[in-house]
């Protein structure tokens, strides 16, 4: 292997590295931020996360953006959806595990019919055949189960590149790339070629919503992670989230989760 290949082929392991120091950097300078004067508390460190949000929409404006539009303008639209079906197809695998350690028997069930029905039906994913016969979506991570387990979400975070997150979602980020079926394709050159098509795809997605985003957010990052955090808590919840000063306790979800399960 030539040098050139031999960096691009480390650079999921590197970017993976870079994003926990990045997170665990943040967390070092917690105490000292805390104590800005207006800050959100869920936010203590926005000084650090804002300058992070600027670099990623430096990178955003200048590569993701641009190379999203492109295969959005390129690829019939039946060939983009196969590819995001493929995708989501192969992170049910992840979900599925995720739902059982959830102890959701229902959710576990249909998620592994989706994943079988999908895989053999639909050509490896690229018919969401499971969809089409009424077999619901459950769609589920590691921050989500441990926080259904009752650990914090603790700080908001912007992380470099992958961008919101919290201290909870961060430290899940191994376990969710691990999760991934497609973290175990070889050759590795094939493996971050995936990564990067996945990427595409990912930000393709979001080009209506970053539009309408930039136009009407007075303030887009404080829209963000207000956003950020509000689906999170919803998915901790599965759509149920108790009133703000209600404790968890008062709305617990089949099956109960504990009563710390809390954002």
């Amino acid at each position: 292997m030539n040098t050139d290949t031999a960096h691009f082929t480390l650079a999921p392991r590197r970017v993976a590295r870079g994003v926990l120091a990045a997170a665990c950097g943040a967390m070092l300078l917690l105490s000292g931020c805390a104590s800005l004067q207006g800050a959100d508390p869920r936010d203590p460190i926005e000084p650090v996360n804002r300058k992070i949000y600027g670099f990623n929409d430096v990178v955003d404006r200048m590569f993701l953006k641009p190379v999203a539009t492109a295969y959005n303008d390129v690829t019939p639209r039946p060939v983009r959806v196969g590819v995001s079906n493929f995708f989501s197809n192969a992170s049910d695998v992840w979900s599925f595990f995720n739902n059982v350690v959830q102890l959701k028997p229902k959710e576990s069930v249909e998620t592994l019919a989706r994943v079988s029905v999908n895989t053999v039906l639909g050509l490896g994913g690229v018919l969401d055949v499971a969809s089409e016969i009424g077999i619901e979506q459950h769609k589920e991570d590691f921050g989500q189960t441990m926080g259904f387990w009752g650990v914090p979400s603790g700080p908001y975070l912007v992380l470099p590149i992958l961008g919101p997150s919290t201290v909870r979602d961060a430290a899940a980020l191994r376990l969710d790339t691990l999760g991934n079926p497609l973290s175990d394709v070889d050759p590795i050159r094939t493996r971050n070629q995936i990564t990067l098509i996945n990427a595409v795809d990912t930000r393709a997605g979001y080009l209506r919503a970053g539009q309408t985003l930039q136009e009407a957010a007075l303030d887009p990052y404080s829209f963000i992670r207000d956003v950020y955090l509000q689906k999170r808590r919803n998915d901790i919840y599965d759509g149920r989230p108790p009133e703000d000063g209600e404790p968890p306790e008062a709305t617990p979800t089949p099956p109960a989760a504990p009563a710390s399960a809390a954002q």
